[in-house]
Parts: C-alpha cells; structure tokens; sequence
C-alpha cells in the first residue's frame, strides 16, 4: 500500500491523516500480532453486562483489520478466543461464538475487497460445528487473496501450540538430532510466516498470556492503556509509529526496521 492509498480512507483534514503522514512506509513491521484485551472493563466502565463490551470491540476489529491491509503489513494476528477462556459462564462463551460467525458473515465481502485472506490458527477441531463451518467458509473464500493474511486465535493457546507442534514432529518421524529452531518453527500454526515485528496489548496490562509464545521471541512490544472496544485506525497508527523509532536488537546486535520487515 501507499500513503496515497490510506489517505484515500481518511476524511481530508481527519487528525489520522497527519499520523499517516509520518509513517515510513518501507520500515512497517511485516507481522502485527494484537492481544484485544479490556472488553469487560469498558462494559463494567459503563455498567453494562460484560457481552456488551465484546459486541462493541468488533467495530475495533474492523478498524483494525482494515487499517492493517491498508498500510501493506503482510501479516495481522489478532487473539479472539484462549484456551483458558472456555472457564468463562457459558453464556458469554456463547455470545463470544455468536459474535465471532456475525462478525465472518458481515464482513466477508470486506475481506475481499481489500484482498485479505482469513485463516485460523488454533485448536480449531474443538469448536463447535456451526462455528467451524463459518470458519472454514470464509477460510475457502479468501484462499485465492494475495494482499495481507489476517489470522484469527481461536482456542489457541502458545504452550498449546508448541505441544502440538512437538507431538506433530513426533509423529512425522523428526528425529532429534534433525530438529533445530527453523524446521521446529514450520511445524507451528503460523508456519511459513514472519514473526511477530510488533505485539500490541490494549489495556494497559502488561503479560502475553501465552500468545504466540515461541513467536514473540524478538518482537517489539506497545503496550496502551485504550481499551480494546476504543482502538481504532489512530491507535494502530500510533503503535506502528512508536515501533518505527526503536532500534530493533537480537542479542545486542542493533537491527534497522528495513532490514528485518521484510
């Protein structure tokens, strides 16, 4: 993308328009990951039932999901659906779930004019069947998008994921001696994908909750106090310019953005 192109989905004279403006466009980190974290809060905030503090974040989701394609980042993961959350009521966990297929089926058409194509990583095979052929559908109708790949956690879990990925290598015959760092990373969900360049929690807490956990490893991290039903185009803006003025370090050695987002 260009700037020329992301103006053109700014209002002239929007304050976004000079954010955009400062962005360096050949240094954009290749992979955002986002923890969306602070839904709860905004809805106890305004004293409303926590559900509708998630129905309010997918209008940060679009924002997000668009701005992201828009800036040319090649990757965007967003953290919808841990592990852990199934010890959430039930009742949330359903509206979570219907919020999820409501978002795929309004959005769909979005996707595709912007050239995005969906995927899921996660313990997918655990959701339930209506959730999964939602998924799977939108997986199918974007699968032929080359633009920015926008991958959803769902039911995901970083220890998870490396469990997996260590029994994956058992049962394909991996001997020991064979598995180093590179072909230990092509058996992970995010196989064949750039690591994250930029982790950005919303919220304002500071953990990773097991997010991606082998990815982060070099990853910068932005941390906002904005709750995740907040976060819009500005916010995503800012977190990819506070990313472009740190100096990029693995194990002391200072790495320019140009050379590592590629």
């Amino acid at each position: 993308m260009s700037l020329e192109k992301l103006l053109a989905w700014i209002p002239p004279g929007h304050p976004d328009e000079a954010l955009a403006r400062q962005v360096a466009f050949d240094r954009l980190p290749a992979h955002i990951a986002v923890i969306m974290d602070g839904n709860g809060r905004w809805a106890a905030q305004r004293r409303l039932p926590r559900v509708e503090g998630h129905r309010n974040g997918i209008q940060a989701v679009r924002d997000t999901v668009e701005t992201a394609a828009r800036l040319g980042c090649r990757v965007l993961t967003l953290y919808a659906f841990s592990v852990e959350n199934w010890k959430r009521p039930a009742a949330e966990v359903r509206t979570l779930m219907t919020l999820l297929k409501r978002y795929l089926r309004l959005e769909i058409e979005t996707l595709l004019r912007n050239d995005i194509r969906f995927r899921v990583i996660g313990r997918a095979e655990d959701l339930s069947a209506d959730v999964r052929r939602e998924l799977d559908s939108a997986v199918a109708r974007t699968a032929d998008s080359h633009g920015m790949l926008f991958n959803i956690a769902l039911n995901y879990g970083g220890r998870a994921e490396i469990v997996d990925a260590a029994r994956r290598a058992v049962s394909e015959g991996i001997a020991a001696e064979e598995l180093d760092e590179r072909r230990f990373a092509g058996l992970l969900y995010t196989a064949g994908q750039p690591d994250p360049d930029l982790l950005i929690r919303t919220s304002g807490e500071m953990r990773v909750s097991n997010f991606l956990l082998w990815q982060i490893a070099y990853a910068e991290i932005y941390v906002t106090e904005t709750l995740w039903p907040d976060f819009r185009r500005r916010h995503l803006l800012e977190a990819v310019l506070a990313y472009q003025k740190r100096e990029r370090r693995y194990g002391g050695i200072t790495s320019s953005h140009a050379a590592v987002a590629t």
